[in-house]
């Protein structure tokens, strides 16, 4: 009986010590097990492109930096929810505003204005008599002009006819007094002085080129010829603003008109000069409507004697103690929209303590300054993107959230991907997206036209990717020139005609620009805007021909931008050879 009871105890000591020594490694497997199977579904992202989503580490596709492990955690989300991480935010520069309504809560209503020259204080210096432009001393607007300083010499046909006229007429005063008067004063009505006037006379000399003097002070605000010129009598040669008062026009909503009343003080704040508030009057309040905005100018004159504000800064104007009932409009800068033609849509914050993001789209009215009103989609206190908005869309779309160009979410192949073996972009984007904006038919003639704006296009997009300044200003400039040539008449339904007009002018506007510059980051600033609006006309009109909408992330200090393109390789108009390839195609237009 013994002997069985110490077999039953070395068994159950053998147990114990087996439990000890190889129960915890089991755990400790399981564990390690765990974590493995965690580690291999760790993503990989890049700090400077929170779109790039890898499987395994290694280098960037856009930029070439190391890949960085991936925040892989939803728990908490929503479908439509994303989350990008806190390095990726401030790499990007991604910021992010509360949206208000214009009313404070202690009765403070909030306008939106701009800057502009004072009309009464603006002068416009022109010649008085006709000829060709010989010298001219202004040479940039902007510069500053005293009153009296010559500023250009004149060589005129009719003043040198009429100086001769002058020494024949004073050798004959005394037998003909009226004819030697109506002379002198020929030569006054083209403003010579009396000295000038007398010194012709007395030397005997003809003067060849005569000088035009400033008859105001003031700032070189448009130029409007060139040396070398032809002018008639009368003809504007300078605008000269005088700056040191400037208006502050403000736009005031129709059911707002009757909140505002001429002598109210108001206080006026500008992002350039973020710590100053400046005081001013209402001085006038339009009497007319602007039927396109449905608005009033609202005015107030500020001393600028310091030249503290500049034509076309935008201010912020606060009058306090306005009591009212109604329902103030609500608005949002115009950078946090992201605008497909048909669909409007901003990315909200939904989480205030983390970077948890979500599409919403919304409907806007009108367009105010810097800011659009928004009729639907968004309530008083919602934190929405306003910067860095491409970044945030281009995260959410590899995502397989929903996204810009991606309505009702689900995973999008980027073009980077594309990069890394992936073929057929075309398989993986819509050839015409139920988000585009609607095919209008129109005649193949009128096709013809917008092809060739397009070709132009095309040529423009090349120089930028040369870094071709100057070819980048003479192809503008022919785009202008072909924009004029297109026959409206082609278009005979009212409403179709109205909307080519519309874009037509935005086109106008972008090229202009661009033509008026040879800088090249600016002519790649307005040719963001120029894309936009030739995209619009490729999408509602058709030009019959396949062609690719492309986008980078980075472009635009990391705000991103779209371009155009006739093939499937991305070569991109916003860096030149330092980043060529840095893109991916978004849409193919059909």
């Amino acid at each position: 009986m013994k002997k069985y009871i110490i077999y039953i105890g070395i068994l159950a000591i053998g147990l114990l010590l087996g439990w000890l020594l190889f129960g915890n490694v089991s755990t400790k497997e399981t564990e390690h097990n765990h974590d493995t199977i965690s580690e291999t579904n760790q993503m990989w992202t890049c700090s400077m492109h929170p779109q790039i989503m890898q499987p395994e580490a290694g280098d960037c596709p856009i930029c070439g930096m190391d890949l960085i492990p991936a925040e892989n955690s939803s728990e908490g989300l929503l479908a439509d929810q994303f989350k990008l991480t806190e390095n990726a935010m401030a790499l990007a520069n991604i910021q992010t505003s509360i949206v208000g309504n214009g009313k404070a809560e202690d009765n403070t209503i909030k306008l939106s204005g701009k800057i502009v020259a004072n009309e009464e204080a603006n002068a416009v210096q022109v010649s008085y008599f006709s000829g060709r432009i010989e010298r001219l001393n202004m040479n940039f607007t902007g510069e500053e002009v005293r009153k009296g300083q010559l500023l250009a010499t004149i060589y005129s046909p009719e003043l040198y006819a009429a100086q001769q006229e002058l020494i024949t007429a004073a050798s004959l005063k005394e037998s003909q007094p009226a004819l030697y008067k109506a002379v002198r004063n020929k030569l006054k009505l083209w403003k010579l002085s009396e000295n000038q006037i007398n010194q012709i006379e007395t030397s005997g000399k003809v003067k060849e080129n005569f000088p035009v003097y400033a008859t105001v002070s003031g700032t070189v605000s448009e130029k409007l010829v060139e040396q070398g010129d032809y002018v008639k009598q009368g003809q504007a040669l300078l605008k000269i603003a005088n700056l040191s008062t400037v208006w502050a026009n403000f736009d005031v909503y129709e059911n707002q008109i009757d909140l505002f009343k001429k002598g109210q003080e108001i206080s006026i704040t500008t992002n350039a000069y973020a710590n100053k508030e400046f005081k001013g009057k209402v001085d006038f309040i339009d009497p007319v409507l602007d039927v396109r905005t449905r608005t009033v100018k609202l005015r107030v004159v500020l001393n600028n004697k310091e030249e503290i504000f500049k034509p076309g800064l935008f201010v912020e104007g606060k009058i306090n103690g306005i009591t009212s009932s109604k329902e103030q409009v609500l608005t949002i800068p115009s950078t946090a929209v992201l605008w497909t033609g048909k669909r409007s849509v901003v990315y909200i914050k939904t989480d205030s303590t983390q970077p948890i993001f979500e599409m919403r789209e919304i409907t806007l009215g009108n367009k105010i300054g810097d800011n659009y009103q928004v009729l639907e989609g968004l309530n008083n206190g919602d934190e929405i993107v306003t910067n860095g908005t491409f970044t945030v869309d281009a995260a959410a779309q590899l995502q397989g959230k929903k996204s810009m160009m991606n309505k009702k979410g689900g995973k999008v192949m980027t073009g980077h991907e594309g990069h890394l073996g992936m073929e057929s972009t075309s398989e993986v984007t819509n050839k015409k997206p139920s988000n585009s904006n609607e095919r209008i038919n129109v005649s193949k003639d009128f096709q013809k036209q917008l092809k060739i704006i397009f070709n132009d296009y095309i040529k423009l997009k090349d120089a930028l990717v040369k870094e071709d300044s100057n070819n980048a200003k003479a192809e503008s400039k022919k785009i202008l020139n072909d924009l004029s040539k297109v026959n409206m008449k082609l278009l005979t339904v009212k409403e179709t005609h109205k909307h080519w007009m519309s874009i037509e002018k935005e086109i106008k506007m972008a090229v202009t620009s661009i033509s008026n510059t040879t800088k090249i980051e600016e002519q790649r600033t307005y040719f963001k805007n120029l894309s936009s609006h030739v995209t619009n006309a490729i999408e509602v009109f058709g030009i019959n021909e396949k062609v690719y909408h492309q986008f980078c992330p980075m472009a635009d200090n990391n705000n991103g931008a779209y371009w155009l393109s006739t093939e499937k390789k991305v070569i991109n108009p916003y860096f030149g050879n330092a980043m060529l390839t840095c893109g991916e195609v978004k849409q193919v237009i059909e």
